[in-house]
């Protein structure tokens, strides 16, 4: 069984930056896809980005690109996500998920993946 543990979010203004962590452990992290996902209060969780099993391939939301950036390191089971040049639309409790059927292929749809961290919030303000 995977366990996944995304590091503390937080409170930052708009235009800063934040980096987010997923941490993996009870499983084989460094073969599958692995993904970030975001939830806005009222809104459906939503894919953000998502990074192939040896980092080669990265894919993010038309909403995020060119401001977010996601990558892994397999050697320590962590999955990151850089967020530079933060707006108020980001604010949203952010989740890291693996696909564990996949290495190859980023799903953009959260019933693609089956394991789930608990979720930290970001928060960013004006």
């Amino acid at each position: 069984q995977v366990q996944l543990v995304e590091s503390a979010g937080g409170l930052v203004q708009a235009g800063g930056s934040l980096r987010l962590s997923c941490e993996a452990s009870g499983g084989i992290f460094s073969s599958y896809v692995m993904g970030w996902f975001r939830q806005a209060p009222g809104k459906e969780r939503e894919f953000v980005a998502g990074i192939t099993w040896s980092g080669d391939r990265t894919y993010y939301a038309d909403s995020v690109k060119g401001r977010f950036t996601v990558s892994r390191d397999n050697a320590k089971n962590t999955m990151y996500l850089q967020m530079n040049n933060l707006k108020l639309e980001d604010t949203a409790v952010y989740y890291c998920a693996q696909d564990s059927r996949r290495s190859s292929y980023v799903a953009r749809m959260e019933d693609d993946y089956d394991y789930w961290g608990q979720g930290t919030q970001v928060t960013v303000s004006s």
